[in-house]
């Protein structure tokens, strides 16, 4: 049963675009006791799928900006090989680590955005009222 919750949370959060694939990561260390080189592993085998059909999703509803898409796959397939090899090689810990670190910028620049959208919000919000 866990396993068709966190595929279904995952698939969700991955078709916004969001990273479906942290929220995996994380549930299967975490919660599901996973090994961290394993549900990295684990994460790409669930990222083609997901990807591909949020990619089908886009094209037909022309969100997709192939100027800027295309060269960004491409150097991102290169520093994906590069990444696997990296980690293959890393000690458990330190990936932990690092990943861990990942998620915590990634949690600030979120809370910037979200106070940063505030503050412009009620700037808007006075300069209409004046």
């Amino acid at each position: 049963m866990v396993e068709i919750l966190t595929g279904f949370i995952s698939g969700i959060v991955s078709g916004t675009g969001m990273g479906g694939g942290t929220i995996l990561i994380l549930i299967l260390s975490l919660f599901m006791g996973v090994d961290q080189h394993i549900a990295q592993a684990t994460n790409l085998v669930f990222f083609v799928p997901t990807a591909i059909t949020a990619v089908i999703v886009s094209i037909k509803s022309k969100q997709i900006e192939w100027k800027v898409g295309v060269p960004i796959a491409i150097l991102g397939i290169v520093g994906a090989i590069i990444g696997a090899k990296i980690s293959i090689n890393m000690d458990v810990a330190a990936l932990k680590k690092y990943f861990g670190i990942f998620l915590g910028l990634i949690a600030l620049y979120e809370i910037y955005s979200i106070v940063k959208s505030c503050i412009d919000f009620r700037r808007k919000r006075n300069n209409n009222n004046k």
